[in-house]
């Protein structure tokens, strides 16, 4: 089971299918990707996927003259996909934050694990510890997946991360069983809001408004899958 953010290395085949829809004019950075032995990454496909496909995205570093990133984003099949895992871990990717962070985001994902709680890290972060390569700016966020087991877990996680947002510039999202996220300050704001509240939940395939009490609900039906 694929998730939005999980990391895919790809075989030769999968290389060519890439190349093949990609958008003209990438095949120069693709080919760079593709020989530093960097991971794509899931994402959400704009448009029905065929059965056994997955869409999966590429984005480059920051152009110096501040042009932003260059995103390529295309399909390959299955089993194109050579390796997979999940989104990285906070405690890999410590050493490529700026040191004005280092410390304090350090001792956040101590205390996440002393709790149980796991936490990765995507986007820019993510981006720079996997590759080496510049991407974070002073207005960077530190973009964080947290997966509660239970309704006891999201609660302790999103108190962690509001005590740890006054001195840390974090974003993110809660990850849920079915595979559906949410911004976790906008799910934490919706508990304290008017019944009938809807919070916007991402999905591999959708977008979709839902009310947090129908996701809380998945936290109760299980376990997570592999």
């Amino acid at each position: 089971m694929f998730a939005r953010h999980d990391l895919v290395w790809l075989t030769s085949r999968g290389w060519e299918r890439a190349h093949a829809g990609a958008p003209s004019g990438t095949a120069g950075a693709l080919d760079a990707w593709r020989d530093a032995g960097w991971p794509a990454t899931v994402r959400r496909s704009e448009t029905s996927l065929a059965p056994g496909e997955v869409a999966i995205g590429f984005a480059m570093p920051p152009r110096p003259d501040g042009g932003g990133k260059l995103r390529v984003g295309c399909r390959v099949e299955l089993a194109d996909v050579q390796r997979r895992t999940r989104a990285l871990a906070l405690v890999g990717a410590l050493d490529a934050v700026p040191a004005a962070w280092r410390e304090r985001l350090a001792v956040l994902e101590r205390e996440a694990a002393e709790a149980g709680l796991g936490l990765a890290v995507y986007g820019s972060v993510a981006l720079e510890a996997l590759t080496g390569q510049r991407y974070l700016t002073p207005a960077s966020d530190i973009d964080l997946l947290l997966r509660p087991l239970n309704r006891a877990q999201l609660m302790a996680g999103l108190d962690l991360l509001a005590r740890y947002a006054t001195s840390l510039p974090l974003d993110g999202e809660i990850v849920f069983p079915d595979g559906r996220a949410v911004a976790w300050k906008e799910l934490r704001a919706a508990f304290g809001s008017a019944p009938g509240t809807r919070v916007l939940a991402k999905g591999l395939e959708r977008v979709a408004l839902v009310a947090p009490g129908e996701l809380i609900a998945t936290l109760e039906e299980g376990a997570w899958p592999n």
